[in-house]
């Protein structure tokens, strides 16, 4: 994926629309006053500067791996530091208040999984919280109306087959099992719909719609040249005209289309 300034505005707009979909709440466990908090792939560092802000005593460190993404302007409470993810923790067990981690599905390799939960389960103190956010890029419709042969669906299948192997395109779906294997308890979590445009008869739902449908037509393109061009050898003819076609459908408030996003805390 890019790492410039067109792919951080796309983070920040995309955080934005998170921010939607969670009612503004950074973060999702009972934790009112938390001392130390891990941001695993901050990326443009929107989720954790505003921790950092609104809890002005708690220490907020930043993993990431594209030092390019550090804000200019961030409060002295946050700390940015150049890592990978693919890599074990070089943090003390029993470090952390709360662990985030959202949207890092493509960047982690497949094989890592199940340790990276580990990771997290070892830094984290006694009564401390994970929170996990993925998405599920196989795109749904909430009246039946993608089919196989629509763009958007082609578009689903060839990103997750070019990343199988590699990555683990199915990870969203398999946060709760992972986090019961690493030996949390009490895991929680929900399936979201997250609209394409906006096309729901929901006012709120409608908005988030709205909101992510700038962000989608920007993630079909970043999220897939990659993947699509040189994994799997497609043509930059062919490839363009996918992407115009599933643009076209993502934007269409007829399909009702949708990814699943999954959030879990433990």
């Amino acid at each position: 994926m890019p790492v410039d300034e067109e792919e951080a505005d796309r983070l920040e707009a995309q955080h934005q629309v998170l921010s939607l979909v969670f009612d503004d709440r950074l973060i999702f466990p009972p934790l009112d006053t938390p001392k130390n908090v891990l941001d695993l792939g901050y990326g443009a560092a929107s989720w954790a500067v505003e921790v950092a802000e609104a809890y002005p005593d708690c220490e907020v460190i930043g993993v990431d791996i594209s030092p390019h993404l550090k804000p200019d302007d961030a409060p002295e409470n946050f700390w940015p530091q150049l890592d990978d993810l693919n890599r074990p923790f070089t943090f003390q067990s029993n470090s952390f208040d709360l662990i985030h981690s959202r949207l890092v599905g493509g960047g982690i390799n497949k094989t890592r999984w199940p340790s990276y939960i580990r990771d997290i389960k070892r830094v984290l103190r006694p009564k401390g919280w994970v929170q996990l956010v993925e998405c599920y890029y196989m795109c749904q419709s909430d009246n039946g109306s993608i089919a196989d042969t629509s763009a958007m669906r082609q578009w689903s299948n060839n990103y997750i087959r070019a990343l199988e192997g590699r990555k683990d395109p199915r990870v969203a779906l398999q946060m709760q099992n992972m986090l019961m294997a690493a030996g949390f308890t009490d895991v929680e979590g929900r399936m979201i719909p997250l609209p394409l445009c906006g096309w729901s008869n929901n006012a709120r739902e409608r908005r988030i719609g709205d909101a992510n449908n700038e962000v989608t037509q920007q993630a079909l393109d970043s999220l897939a040249l990659f993947p699509f061009t040189q994994l799997l050898g497609m043509n930059i003819e062919a490839y363009s005209t996918l992407i115009g076609v599933a643009r076209a459908e993502a934007r269409n408030p007829v399909l009702k289309a949708y990814f699943p996003l999954y959030a879990r805390s433990a």
